[in-house]
């Protein structure tokens, strides 16, 4: 293990990422594996990225994660991961195993009232239309972009795209007008309607929808390496699929479109099919 060990040494020299998160219970830590360095959160909800030596073979429950030139790879935990994750990274003969433990989380019942009912109960009538616009949104998750700079960009660091109240959070159990729904896998900021959204990281739009039944005006922020976020419930929407932007690029405007109850912003995130909190790699909410 001394060769793998030397390598890790010296790729703690050459990697350094600060994250920050709102809850202290899930603040990230740097976990000295056996396999590398962990940074961000091992937790549910949580992304946790690393550097392995160039070249290497990750695996986390036996999906095969992205390695970068450089040796960074990314991984994510959905809502309800499991107690355990297994890591091996394969470097040439030599191969490093461990069992990674996940933080399980405790999660709020929100219950949400005056939701337009046609989106609690929808309409037969509306029923292909909603599997039209999934499949769209499905697609854009699902785009592979290649790009390394992206991907750094986002660990250097996301910036909140509004600043207001949190009146959402990641992971709670919804009933819209007393029905149970889904769970609810965003971050709401309440602000009105017409104020700014931008993009909390660099990244390429993968979807600009002006009018999903459920979500209303939609954009979906490739990171790279199908990192992505998403913004909910616009009331404009200020980009076109293919757009490069920029941290802090305006990409649209905040409204109450699709299902909401009023004005406010639902920011999303994905790894592949992974549900991630975005909350957990955003700064403190600062005062607004």
């Amino acid at each position: 293990m001394g060769k793998w060990m030397a390598q890790q040494h010296r790729a703690r020299l050459v990697t350094a990422f600060t994250f920050f998160t709102a809850a202290s219970l899930y603040m990230p830590t740097d976990v000295l594996a056996d396999c590398m360095e962990i940074h961000g959160s091992l937790t549910q909800g949580g992304l946790i990225w690393g550097t392995v030596p160039s070249g290497s073979r990750v695996t986390l429950d036996g999906e095969t994660l992205d390695v970068l030139q450089d040796g960074t790879t990314i991984a994510g935990f959905g809502r309800d991961a499991a107690a355990t994750a297994d890591l091996m990274v394969e470097d040439g003969a030599e191969v490093c195993r461990q069992t990674l433990q996940v933080t399980p989380r405790q999660y709020a019942v929100q219950q949400v009232h005056g939701v337009p009912q046609k989106t609690v109960t929808p309409p037969p009538e509306q029923l292909e239309r909603i599997r039209q616009e999934q499949a769209l949104v499905n697609s854009a998750k699902a785009q592979y972009l290649s790009r390394p700079d992206l991907l750094r960009d986002a660990l250097a660091g996301f910036q909140w795209p509004t600043i207001g109240p949190i009146s959402g959070v990641y992971g709670s159990q919804r009933y819209y007008n007393g029905a149970a729904g889904n769970p609810h896998y965003g971050i709401d900021v309440a602000v009105p309607t017409g104020t700014a959204v931008l993009a909390p990281a660099a990244g390429v739009v993968t979807l600009a929808e002006p009018d999903l039944f459920y979500s209303g005006g939609t954009v979906i922020l490739d990171h790279g390496f199908r990192f992505s976020s998403a913004f909910l419930h616009l009331s404009k929407v200020l980009v076109e699929v293919g757009q490069e932007v920029n941290s802090g690029d305006v990409i649209g405007k905040v409204g109450a479109t699709g299902r909401a109850t009023g004005a406010h912003l639902d920011w999303r995130m994905n790894w592949r099919n992974h549900r991630i909190d975005p909350q957990l790699l955003a700064p403190t909410m600062p005062n607004p």
